[in-house]
């Protein structure tokens, strides 16, 4: 075994395939969710089904109550955006961008990974299709690891060294998708959609189904995930 590991799980494609990657590396999983007011709270149900799928040794969802920040379409009245192109999805900062959503999630996970006396912690975060978010760049969560060892007992004691493992972090939605594959990931169970429709399926236009329709187009993969379009 190479040790335990945190994983940020959110029950999205991308999460759910990094969990796989570091089992696959022989970390013992422990996952992290997190209950944060998010309009797409039915990715929780599909993060629980992806550890127990995957055999994380366990799984920790946390509440935060990021609703009362707000200033996301996520988690505000704020209109969900739909139906936009490729092109304007790269271009700037999207209304669904959380405020720091990720450094928040990655102070969770460092402080558990401390107490579990853990060194590594794995993020899905990708620099290809990632809707524009700052806090899915490589410079992000290097910056993270090194505050990571400046911000904690272990790391100032040097009883740790914390490194933040980005695997997909150059990797296209397609590539994903096939990775996923081949590590047996069962991606019927995982959720991408951040406005789910009222019967329960994805909506199929917000910016996080547009990504996922057209990785799995590029895969020449079905997706086992029903859309309302």
């Amino acid at each position: 075994m190479a040790g335990r590991a945190v994983v940020l799980l959110s029950g999205g494609l991308d999460s759910a395939t990094t969990l796989a990657v570091a089992q696959e590396e022989g970390y013992e999983c422990f996952a992290l969710s997190f209950d944060y007011g998010q309009r797409h709270a039915r990715e929780l149900e599909s993060a629980k089904q992806v550890a127990a799928s995957l055999g994380a040794v366990k799984h920790l969802t946390l509440r935060l109550d990021l609703r009362a920040i707000g200033g996301s379409a996520l988690t505000d009245e704020i209109d969900v955006p739909k139906g936009r192109s490729h092109e304007t999805m790269g271009a700037g900062i999207p209304v669904t961008y959380v405020p720091a959503r990720n450094t928040i999630f990655l102070s969770h996970a460092l402080a558990w990974a401390e107490v579990l006396g853990s060194q590594d912690i794995f993020i899905g975060v990708n620099s290809l299709d990632y809707s524009g978010y700052p806090d899915c760049r490589p410079e992000f969560t290097e910056a993270f690891e090194r505050l990571a060892n400046l911000a904690t007992k272990a790391g100032v004691e040097g009883t740790s060294r914390f490194r933040v493992h980005t695997p997909l972090i150059a990797l296209s939605k397609a590539q994903i998708i096939a990775r996923a594959y081949e590590l047996g990931v069962n991606l019927s169970l995982t959720w991408s959609c951040y406005e789910p429709e009222p019967d329960g399926r994805a909506c199929g236009l917000c910016d996080s189904c547009l990504l996922r329709k057209r990785g799995f187009a590029e895969a020449r993969i079905a997706d086992p995930v029903p859309s309302a379009r």
